[in-house]
């Protein structure tokens, strides 16, 4: 008499992910994010952002590309496993993102960076959307969303 396997509800560890395939999603998402952010910085460059735009420069989108992923999948692992997940990180993503960006559009109209300039600017807004799409790409991967709501 053949034998069924256990249930996922049964076995707890099958609902968790491999750290393994936690660490190689993430790492992807960091990698494919910043080979896509120098595109992007390099397009902007070409189109005309300063040189001297330091956000548009390798160490500074590749820490906070690394930042960014991290805290995105420390949120959507404190948030994946509530009831009502999927509703929430449907309004929470898009938020964020937006979000993200004030600190960016306050630039043009601050001294805080006198090389900020459209260009620039807008180059920065698209490496969010970039971020956060390779990201969530991952992280439904990585940390699935317990249950539909």
């Amino acid at each position: 008499m053949p034998t069924q396997s256990p249930s996922p509800a049964a076995h707890p560890s099958a609902a968790r992910p491999a750290p393994l395939k936690i660490v190689g999603l993430l790492a992807g998402a960091i990698v494919a994010s910043c080979i896509t952010n120098a595109i992007i910085a390099a397009l902007a460059l070409a189109a005309g952002a300063s040189d001297d735009f330091q956000p548009l420069q390798p160490v500074a989108y590749i820490t906070f590309t690394l930042l960014g992923v991290l805290i995105g999948a420390a949120g959507w692992a404190l948030i994946r496993r509530r009831a009502d997940a999927h509703k929430r990180l449907r309004i929470l993503v898009p938020v964020v993102v937006l979000l993200s960006f004030i600190p960016d559009l306050a630039m043009l109209v601050s001294d805080y960076n006198p090389h900020a300039d459209a260009t620039g600017v807008i180059a920065l807004l698209l490496m969010h959307v970039a971020v956060a799409a390779f990201s969530v790409f991952a992280f439904q991967r990585a940390l699935p969303v317990s249950g539909r709501d």
